[in-house]
């Protein structure tokens, strides 16, 4: 059985003020409703995640998890809300001493 997809994303980062990277090539493992995987972060890193999506409804799913590879902390929770190819995840960086929180919006392709 072969798990593995390979995507492509671009994103934008709405209510920060860093600057961040748009473009993730993402790999992901998906057996029933689990996932893992592996991608290249908006900080400019390689994450790595594992986590379970939920179906809400007809349009939306949530993927919920834990993710490495951000320099905040070794190990974040993981919120990602997907309809089709867009998704939405909430966001938070700490800049120039000010505590942001913000939306990140992407657009993703590929099986």
């Amino acid at each position: 059985m072969n798990c593995i997809g390979l995507f492509l994303a671009v994103s934008m980062h709405l209510g920060l003020e860093g600057d961040y990277n748009q473009v993730h090539p993402h790999a992901r493992c998906t057996v029933d409703n689990n996932i893992a995987g592996v991608f290249f972060n908006s900080e400019d890193n390689i994450s790595t995640y594992i986590g379970k999506q939920f179906e809400l409804d007809d349009y939306w799913n949530i993927e919920l998890g834990l993710v490495t590879g951000y320099e905040s902390k070794d190990i974040l929770p993981m919120v990602r809300y997907k309809s089709g190819r867009l998704f939405l995840s909430p966001a938070y960086e700490k800049h120039n001493g000010n505590k942001n929180y913000g939306v990140t919006i992407g657009w993703e392709v590929g099986k």
